[in-house]
């Protein structure tokens, strides 16, 4: 597996309650102007192959208890599966980021038990009706973005896999992307499940004018 990744050796926060490796895919269907992994949107970071990736898991599966596929967006990866086999196989557990914008993807990763995550973490942007504009270029001709966020979100909480949703505080200007509307059109999303919202913080961001504006109140 030759796809090119970055590989956070040792965690202890992306994976809730375990010590885990992150491996991150480059690349992105949403530009986020605040997303603070600008060199994996941009696919400009330094990355090490997917095989050497695995190899220093493999030496190390002792000391992890799981592996975080994060990115980017991970379910852009057409061998998703297969590494997610791979690292089961290994006996480690494996947490899943996405952004939720492909649903027919996670939809064929629960459908198999070997394929199945064991923890997922979704991102939650705004409003579902607002998504179209944070699509990247290559992607504005997605049919229905709203559509495809609320079709993964219940599978994601149908699913019975642990699971969260993840929000960021954001601030009010140049666009308010998390006012209140934002925030019950989400909270729909949601329902019962965790729903954590984490500060903004500037720093790297994509669009380099973010970096000017506070962490809100």
């Amino acid at each position: 597996m030759l796809h090119p990744v970055v590989l956070r050796k040792t965690s202890l926060i992306d994976f809730p309650g375990m010590i885990s490796a992150v491996i991150f895919f480059p690349g992105c269907n949403l530009r986020c102007p605040w997303c603070c992994n600008r060199e994996l949107v941009l696919e400009t970071a330094d990355c090490i192959s997917l095989e050497e990736a695995l190899i220093h898991i493999k030496k190390r599966r002792k000391l992890l208890g799981g592996v975080v596929l994060s990115g980017g967006e991970p379910t852009l990866f057409a061998g998703l599966g297969a590494l997610i086999t791979q690292l089961k196989t290994l006996g480690l557990q494996v947490k899943l980021d996405t952004n939720g914008i492909l649903p027919d993807v996670l939809e064929g990763l629960f459908s198999s038990k070997e394929t199945k995550p064991d923890y997922i973490a979704m991102d939650l942007k705004t409003d579902p009706r607002r998504y179209w504009e944070l699509l990247s270029q290559n992607n504005a001709k997605t049919p229905d973005p709203a559509k495809a966020l609320k079709q993964s979100a219940v599978l994601v909480r149908s699913s019975g896999i642990l699971h969260e949703f993840r929000s960021l505080t954001l601030p009010a200007i140049p666009a308010s992307y998390f006012g209140e509307t934002d925030k019950a059109a989400l909270a729909e999303l949601a329902e019962d499940s965790p729903w954590n919202i984490r500060p903004f913080m500037a720093g790297n961001c994509l669009n380099p004018a973010w970096d000017l504006y506070e962490t809100p109140v």
